[in-house]
């Protein structure tokens, strides 16, 4: 590497330079943006995206972050919308245009297009001299001073500044939307996140395999059902009470400790108040309490019912991480 460049430098000014433009875009803000996220809000089609080159980048990615948390929205190459693509745009529409300059050709011919299906028309852009600023029915306003480029080509502070316009959008809309985690769960069924926001403890805990011994129990039965129901442990119940817990740990300390181990109960070595979460809880919840508490199994109880035990095993395997 060239001695003479401070890479570091060159890095820390460009985010400098970002957050400055970032500050700008937040208190740049005003009633056109609230005019904005209310329109989109009651809009009864989707929100239709369009944009180009590193624009268009940004406009696939707001898009799907708009789909994913409860506004329907639908992305389009501004090149393919010129060729057939933006018969996919209906009355009920709005349509969001991305340009850094807002007069390429692309625009100039689409613009003109979308105004006979005679819908609403947002510009993005950062250019209010633009053919795409003078033709819009609203203006987000994502100007810059210059870009974080050297040679002040490259987008990167225009490209960021938009894409930040479309999270403040997006999670706008959330909020008026009361959109929760529920609802996002049902968006993303799928892999680690779809999990970590649907999957709750009942969906893991074998209710039918329900390690317990009473409070003077002897070892026998309690080696029995730690190794029968391959959970590493036992409940310890008081008439139906669970009043202790004992794992495999707690059973080679007691054989390190006791002489005489045939009188031994489940009341003389179990680990009292052990931890208990409920049935209806998320799983990624349980996993958090067993991470902060270093423990391995949570009793899972149906309010103050002894339902079952999971294991940390067990629930590393369901992907919630």
């Amino acid at each position: 590497m060239r001695q003479d460049i401070d890479v570091l430098k060159i890095a820390r000014d460009l985010i400098t330079e970002q957050v400055d433009s970032l500050n700008d875009l937040r208190n740049s803000l005003g009633i056109s943006f609230r005019d904005i996220v209310e329109l989109i809000f009651t809009c009864k089609g989707r929100l239709i995206i369009i944009g180009l080159g590193k624009s268009g980048i940004i406009g696939r990615k707001i898009s799907a972050t708009l789909n994913s948390t409860g506004t329907p929205s639908f992305f389009i190459h501004a090149s393919d919308a010129l060729h057939g693509d933006s018969g996919n745009i209906s009355e009920k529409d709005i349509v969001l245009f991305i340009s850094k300059s807002g007069n390429t050709e692309e625009l100039k011919q689409l613009i003109p297009l979308i105004k006979t299906i005679n819908i609403k028309i947002i510009g993005m852009t950062g250019n209010f001299n633009s053919f795409l600023a003078k033709n819009s029915d609203f203006i987000l306003d994502v100007s810059i001073d210059k870009e974080a480029c050297p040679n002040n080509l490259a987008p990167t502070t225009s490209t960021t500044v938009q894409l930040v316009m479309g999270d403040a959008l997006a999670m706008s809309l959330l909020k008026l939307r009361d959109f929760s985690k529920e609802d996002f769960a049902k968006y993303h069924p799928g892999g680690s996140l779809g999990k970590k926001l649907s999957l709750v403890v009942s969906d893991l805990c074998d209710f039918s395999n329900r390690p317990e011994v009473f409070f003077d129990d002897k070892l026998d039965k309690i080696i029995i059902q730690i190794s029968s129901k391959r959970l590493g442990a036992t409940a310890v119940l008081k008439m139906k009470e669970v009043v202790g817990i004992i794992t495999d740990g707690d059973l080679r300390r007691m054989l390190e400790t006791y002489e005489n181990v045939t009188e031994v109960m489940a009341s003389d070595f179990m680990t009292c108040n052990p931890k208990v979460i409920q049935q209806n809880v998320l799983l990624y919840e349980a996993l958090s309490i067993m991470k902060k508490h270093n423990i391995t199994q949570l009793i899972v109880k149906d309010k103050d019912e002894y339902k079952g035990i999971i294991h940390l095993h067990d629930v590393l395997k369901c992907n919630i991480l």
